[in-house]
């Protein structure tokens, strides 16, 4: 009787269950990064931070190569690399913007109160002390409302065309030109309602500046709009036509209340588009240092325009007065994403189980 000498085979080794860097080696990577970063621009005298900052992001990234292809492996080292990428990336595009809100809050809040909300620029020289911002929020308020009411619905209706009925030739040039009319500079929009101002012996007018802002509103509104109404499911208008329901009553009763979330956020996002657009309100509207709740008699101010006038008078007041306003414009943008999230959350179909 031969003995079998065949080797037994080698244990398998499971390798999810390998060494790991701890949980808090992106902290320590990121210090010591920080740390290497500032030592060497401190003595090559470097004296922008963007230069630290630039290197830090550097040495993270080396760093968290080396210590997890030393730890954990070359394919596991690549993913941390990949998510180290996706991180930086992610702070310096945050950086920036909380850079520009912390200085608009910091010179912006000395003048914000009351009375700058309440009063205009009446009677007030630009390069002292006082006045405030009513006379151009009320002109934002009324121009930006306008060119919704005008560029919501035809906005909304392209879109339902495009995506319900649109085929053929024609709806190729819809597309065409929403997409033409989306590249569009806001002065360009300025000019052409200027010409027809000029032709016609029009005096300028927050109206003018509405409708403007609603040429450059209305490609936003019908690209979002489009997108959304696209993903409402098939099954949902085939269910409702199965039952008989005409196709213009399964639009109105089953698409659009499905897709009014998106639609909602879509507009809103369109009004904070057109919300800090200056040219336009220069060339149409003219602005004016008293108060005009009348956006179809007369010239009107805005926010974008006040911002502009303030800051070419280049005294403390006017700069301080100026960054008062964005900070007024900023929050009525925030506000308006924040009323756009919240509708869009409300009114999202609800899921079951």
């Amino acid at each position: 009787m031969t003995q079998d000498t065949t080797p037994a085979p080698a244990p398998r080794t499971n390798t999810l269950a390998g060494k790991s860097l701890p949980r808090w080696s992106p902290i320590g990577f990121a210090a010591v990064s920080i740390a290497l970063a500032v030592g060497l621009g401190t003595v090559a005298g470097w004296q922008s931070k963007m230069q630290w900052g630039l290197l830090a992001a550097l040495f993270f990234v080396v760093l968290t190569y080396t210590a997890a292809s030393a730890v954990e492996g070359k394919r596991q080292a690549k993913d941390r690399v990949a998510t180290s990428v996706m991180w930086v990336c992610f702070i310096l595009a945050v950086v920036p913007l909380a850079s520009l809100l912390w200085t608009t809050v910091g010179r912006g809040i000395k003048v914000l109160d009351g009375y700058f909300l309440t009063h205009s620029m009446a009677g007030v020289p630009g390069f002292e002390a006082g006045g405030g911002v009513y006379h151009a929020l009320i002109g934002t308020v009324e121009q930006v409302g306008l060119a919704t009411l005008f560029a919501a619905p035809i906005g909304l209706l392209t879109a339902v065309y495009l995506v319900e009925y649109g085929r053929g030739t024609l709806a190729k040039a819809v597309t065409f030109f929403v997409d033409v009319m989306t590249g569009i500079p806001s002065i360009v929009a300025g000019l052409f309602l200027l010409s027809i101002m000029l032709m016609f012996k029009l005096q300028p007018s927050g109206f003018m500046g509405a409708l403007a802002l609603a040429i450059l509103m209305v490609p936003v509104v019908v690209r979002s709009t489009e997108e959304m109404l696209k993903l409402v499911p098939n099954e949902l208008r085939e269910a409702s036509l199965a039952l008989g329901v005409p196709k213009w009553r399964t639009i109105l009763k089953v698409v659009l209340p499905t897709a009014i979330g998106g639609i909602t956020t879509g507009v809103m996002l369109a009004i904070a588009r057109i919300a800090g657009e200056t040219a336009p309100i220069m060339l149409l509207v003219f602005g004016t240092q008293l108060i005009n709740s009348n956006p179809f008699d007369g010239a009107q101010s805005s926010l974008p325009f006040y911002i502009w006038e303030q800051y070419r008078v280049g005294s403390d007041a006017s700069y301080d007065r100026a960054w008062a306003a964005a900070l007024v414009l900023i929050a009525f943008v925030m506000i308006l994403n924040l009323v756009a999230r919240g509708i869009a959350r409300w009114k999202a179909p609800k899921t079951g189980r």
